[in-house]
């Protein structure tokens, strides 16, 4: 992205929150914009209208980071949320991204897969680190039933969400607009039941459409 992208930072452990901030400011391209203790303040300093993507810790008092996530991708969509936290069980990744997270990072990754995570989720796309993609994957076994009446152009652009492309770089590989594939993205989600990329992802992975990937 040309446009340098706002983040808010939300850990309640200020150690955590405050190297987080330092180290996004080292970072070309990238805005911290806020830092949040608790969810509750991640959401306040959201509907203050300056930031792109929130840097969302899970365990947090007040309001932790599934019910901020919640709230934040309901009320403002066009923010997208990251999770850096350290859990990475199943438990934790499902009730994350069923809230509404567009990608999940545990906190082993450097800084180097922090930036890059927050572009490609700025960009549109799901981002999840190598042990996250591993148990999402693991627990995704094809499934033998049919596409749920998806067309071949559907399909087309279910295995490109999959594979990490924006809006804009699916109209590019299909040569369509952009608004076309975004009626194509929302006919899918209503056929398949997704309420957001990563939904749709674990659908394409659960019916072997990113086999390839």
């Amino acid at each position: 992205m040309s446009e340098t992208i706002r983040v808010i930072v939300a850990d309640d452990q200020q150690v955590m929150r405050e190297g987080l901030v330092a180290l996004l400011e080292l970072l070309d391209g990238i805005e911290v914009t806020g830092a949040a203790a608790n969810g509750a303040e991640a959401v306040d300093l959201v509907a203050q209208g300056n930031v792109d993507v929130v840097l969302m810790d899970l365990r947090m008092p007040v309001l932790d980071g599934v019910g901020a996530t919640a709230r934040i991708t309901a009320e403002f969509p066009q923010v997208a949320v990251l999770v850096l936290t350290t859990y990475a069980d199943d438990a934790s990744i499902a009730t994350a991204l069923r809230a509404g997270a567009r990608g999940y990072l545990t906190k082993d990754v450097g800084r180097v897969e922090i930036g890059a995570a927050i572009r490609s989720t700025a960009a549109g796309q799901s981002t999840f680190d190598p042990e996250v993609s591993k148990r999402l994957i693991a627990g995704l076994a094809p499934e033998p039933a049919g596409n749920d009446g998806l067309t071949t152009r559907e399909t087309e652009v279910l295995k490109l969400i999959a594979r990490g492309l924006s809006n804009p770089e699916i109209a590019a590989q299909l040569f369509i607009s952009e608004a076309t594939v975004k009626t194509h993205i929302n006919n899918t989600f209503a056929k398949i039941g997704a309420r957001h990329r990563a939904d749709a992802v674990r659908y394409a992975y659960r019916q072997g459409l990113a086999s390839d990937l």
